[in-house]
């Protein structure tokens, strides 16, 4: 299971630009925070590391252990919680519960959300806040006629390279699929290709907030990520329980 964490970290893992936001977005709601699909910790241990209390969720377990390994190493307190978002059930009580990049757009359409935000507002504090980056419209591309964005590279210590290069992003009857590959080269000059898809359902931050006031959330200004040269912009809808 090594390779999930890799892959996960190199995919995922270096994306910084919307950190600030889910810093202040813990200091408005004063209270604990529920990261949902943690993965390797990346928005929960920087939350962590500023003293803000923090449940990391996810459904794969090497990575929440891969995040209970980093936390330890940092002496860092982050309790874990394996699950499925749409089926979030325990005591605890959140000030704010949030789902960086764009986690709210793998649950499996309206009917998945729909069960995810009925576990958000029974899981908020009174006034507690719901956060939700979506990605900006994904613009499909031939591979023949433009390029695509450079891989993402990482070296291992004993010189073995990862490398995860999208290829394509084509449109879907549900949304977006992004198809990538991905190559490990060993030492020895061993090379190992795979391929890799996601869909990404389509969503607006208009239907997100539709579907928030539904299960019974109040809408709060729309937050904003900027693109970068790497990365597509996020807007983040942001409600109150």
């Amino acid at each position: 299971m090594r390779d999930l964490v890799r892959w996960h970290d190199l995919e995922c893992g270096s994306y910084d630009v919307d950190l600030p936001l889910w810093r202040d977005l813990a200091t408005e709601a004063g209270g604990p925070v529920l990261d949902v699909g943690a993965g390797t910790g990346r928005v929960t241990l920087d939350l962590a590391r500023r003293g803000v209390s923090v449940t990391a969720l996810d459904v794969e377990e090497p990575l929440l252990a891969e995040l209970a390994r980093r936390a330890s190493a940092e002496r860092l307190t982050v309790a874990t919680l394996l699950a499925d978002a749409r089926e979030l059930a325990v005591s605890a009580r959140f000030g704010a519960i949030i789902a960086p990049m764009q986690t709210i757009q793998l649950l499996g359409g309206p009917a998945g959300r729909m069960r995810f935000l009925d576990r958000v507002r029974a899981h908020l504090r009174p006034g507690g806040l719901f956060a939700a980056a979506l990605a900006d419209a994904l613009e499909g591309y031939d591979p023949e006629v433009s390029a695509p964005p450079l891989p993402d590279l990482a070296e291992l210590d004993d010189g073995t390279v990862y490398s995860s290069r999208p290829v394509a992003v084509l449109p879907v009857a549900t949304g977006m699929m992004i198809e990538r590959v991905r190559e490990v080269v060993s030492p020895a000059g061993q090379r190992t290709v795979t391929e890799d898809r996601i869909v990404l359902d389509a969503l607006t931050a208009r239907t997100l907030y539709a579907e928030c006031a539904a299960a019974g959330l109040t809408a709060e200004p729309e937050r904003l990520v900027a693109a970068t040269q790497e990365y597509v912009g996020s807007a983040v809808v942001v409600c109150r329980g």
